[in-house]
């Protein structure tokens, strides 16, 4: 039974946290009985900000109590880095040893508790930025000379490279100074790269410190002007050496890929001799895609470190590459590897075999010992705690930390105890995880259903894809805000509600309506039957319309037909190439699961025809935010 007065004192602690009122704070957790539900969050809050004031007692007792709990973790991570920063090793190793999931800092203190600075080698040879605790580190490694000239200078390169200026000037401090970057240098030419190459001296490339900038010159400039740095780097190849010249090549192509670009797979064959990185690699296989040539898109992939050529769309990509050059034998054994995945190239790839794509078996519901069992989780207890008093972030930490090695069972019991407190997305998220006992109508939930199928009906838009859809954008979660402004269901944007409102003559309408159930869905509903009907009739460009605006997702076509697969495949936005995925793998599901009859991928995805005439839209859309 809920209690008022304990949820005030509890909501009361909560903004004392907020506000650092460190006295409200203990005043309100006082006030809290032991036993009520949501007490260990506020003693945590209150042992965090004793640790705040230096002050660490009371946290080994709470750690004990609710060992294996998502509390605990936290905890136990915010003192590690307390004792981190006193080079406490001696309690630091202790606990460190019981904790899941460290952080970098986290893992460059342990290293300088057991004295391996070598750990620091494989972060410092990465694109991540490090934070302060593992600079000790570097500095002995330095110090001893374990770490070459020829390190920091690849280190410089991977944070320019990736426009992190600050971190590539931290990392050429350890050079010497005639060496390293005069100050402002870098800085300048990441404000105006033109400006510095109007100044290069003819004697630029004579040392590492000069070829660099020229490289870093050449990256900012093609951020902006791809083909300027391209007609840049061939006047400067002579005095370059070949090794920066290939590397050069490299990263133009992978920029010109993601741009769609005819010059990609030229400027890749000029990088033949540079090692690409596997976001270059990826790109290769999608320009190449774009162009039909099946025999690079076979080459690259089988060139791939085994790590990247697992992945589902390249194991797929590499098959449809060998039917196309006659090799069907080796093409259906990688079929056979994602054949029947719940997924986007598991679903294709079984198309190609010859399957049709059904639902699963589905489980037995869980018993009432499961059911007991998922009700009576301390951790699933708390979360649904959290998430009546709508603290959806806690909750869904609190939750997803309690579905750790659950088994197939025990997850749909919390799949089925979210689905009776109607937190739709926890519900699909347990679901999610099984293994081998699914249960797709949890998976795949449908809320809300007499709203959305009176207003899909209405406007004659496919049910199945509007469900794909609203899963991937809130998972259901009717007060859903996006960090860009979007809301709702649907996840509408105010602008576009605006637009849409006014274009379907909503009368009256407020932006404070985007919350309401029936108002989101007509909202968003209207707006992607207009973009799909803008886009050719194509629910996979209308989804990428969807996440990224009309304008992007004609932008995205090529200059020859392309297949569906290949267009999302090779969309540039990660977000968006994902999402369009997704929501057309879900769309598959909720169609089998309304009318237990399936359907092509493939055919539902269509041809993507290229950018003419086509464009011509109706004005009534043309103006389509």
């Amino acid at each position: 039974m809920f209690s008022a007065i304990n949820d005030a004192a509890f909501l009361a602690a909560r903004d004392a946290v907020r506000t650092g009122d460190t006295a409200r704070l203990g005043k309100a957790v006082a006030a809290l009985p032991v036993d009520y539900v949501l007490r260990p969050w506020a003693d945590y809050w209150q042992l965090q900000q004793q640790l705040a004031e230096d002050d660490d007692n009371g946290i080994a007792p709470f750690l004990q109590t609710h060992e294996g709990s998502y509390l605990a973790e936290k905890l136990r991570d915010d003192w590690l880095h307390f004792l981190g920063k006193k080079s406490d090793w001696v309690r630091f190793q202790r606990e460190f040893s019981l904790l899941s999931q460290p952080d970098i800092a986290l893992t460059c203190y342990a290293a300088q508790a057991a004295g391996t600075p070598q750990k620091v080698r494989t972060l410092w040879l990465s694109s991540q930025e490090l934070p302060a605790a593992c600079m000790p580190l570097v500095d002995q490694l330095v110090a001893t000379g374990d770490l070459t000239v020829e390190e920091i200078w690849q280190r410089v390169r991977l944070m320019l490279a990736a426009g992190k200026v600050g971190a590539g000037r931290t990392a050429a401090a350890y050079l010497r100074p005639e060496q390293s970057f005069e100050h402002g240098s870098l800085e300048a030419i990441a404000v105006d790269p033109n400006c510095y190459f109007k100044r290069l001296p003819p004697s630029f490339a004579a040392t590492r410190r000069g070829r660099e900038m020229a490289l870093f010159a050449l990256q900012t400039l093609a951020r902006n002007d791809l083909l300027a740095a391209a007609a840049r780097l061939r006047s400067l190849e002579e005095k370059l050496p070949s090794a920066d010249t290939h590397y050069a090549w490299g990263q133009l192509a992978r920029l010109a890929a993601g741009r769609h670009l005819p010059e990609a797979l030229v400027w890749y064959d000029l990088a033949a001799e540079t090692p690409l990185d596997e976001e270059q690699t990826a790109w290769q296989v999608r320009a190449a895609l774009r162009a039909h040539d099946w025999g690079r898109v076979q080459r690259v992939i089988a060139a791939m470190p085994a790590e990247w050529a697992q992945r589902p769309e390249w194991i797929y990509w590499q098959a449809r590459a060998l039917t196309t050059l006659g090799q069907a034998e080796k093409a259906n054994a990688l079929f056979l590897r994602i054949a029947g995945q719940p997924n986007f190239y598991g679903q294709l790839a079984s198309e190609e075999m010859g399957w049709t794509v059904r639902l699963p078996l589905q489980a037995p519901p869980p018993s009432p010992e499961e059911i007991a069992a998922g009700e009576a989780h301390p951790g699933l207890q708390r979360a649904l705690e959290l998430f009546r008093l709508n603290m959806r972030v806690e909750g869904v930490r609190e939750w997803n930390w309690s579905l750790r090695n659950m088994n197939d069972r025990a997850l749909l019991a919390a799949a089925d105890l979210a689905r009776r407190h109607a937190v739709w997305d926890r519900a699909i998220s347990s679901a999610d995880r099984t293994q081998d006992a699914h249960n797709f109508s949890l998976r795949y939930l449908a809320p809300y259903y007499d709203q959305v199928t009176s207003e899909t009906d209405a406007q004659g838009v496919d049910t199945a894809w509007v469900y794909g859809l609203m899963r991937q954008e809130s998972r259901f979660v009717t007060q859903a805000n996006s960090a860009v402004g979007a809301k709702g269901l649907m996840q509408v944007m105010p602008a576009t509600a605006r637009w849409v409102a006014k274009k379907i003559k909503l009368a009256n309408f407020h932006p404070h309506q985007m919350s309401d159930i029936e108002t989101n869905v007509r909202l968003g509903v209207s707006y992607l039957k207009l973009v799909l009907e803008s886009l050719d009739k194509l629910p996979v460009l209308a989804s990428a319309a969807y996440n990224a605006g009309p304008g992007r997702a004609r932008r995205w076509r090529g200059d020859q037909p392309l297949e569906g697969a290949i267009y999302a495949e090779t969309i540039p936005l990660t977000e968006t190439r994902d999402y369009v995925k997704k929501v057309m793998s879900n769309t598959m599901y909720y169609h089998l699961l309304f009318n237990s009859t399936p359907q092509s991928l493939k055919a539902r995805l269509g041809i993507v025809q290229p950018a003419g005439a086509r464009d011509v839209v109706d004005t009534a859309v043309q103006d389509l935010p």
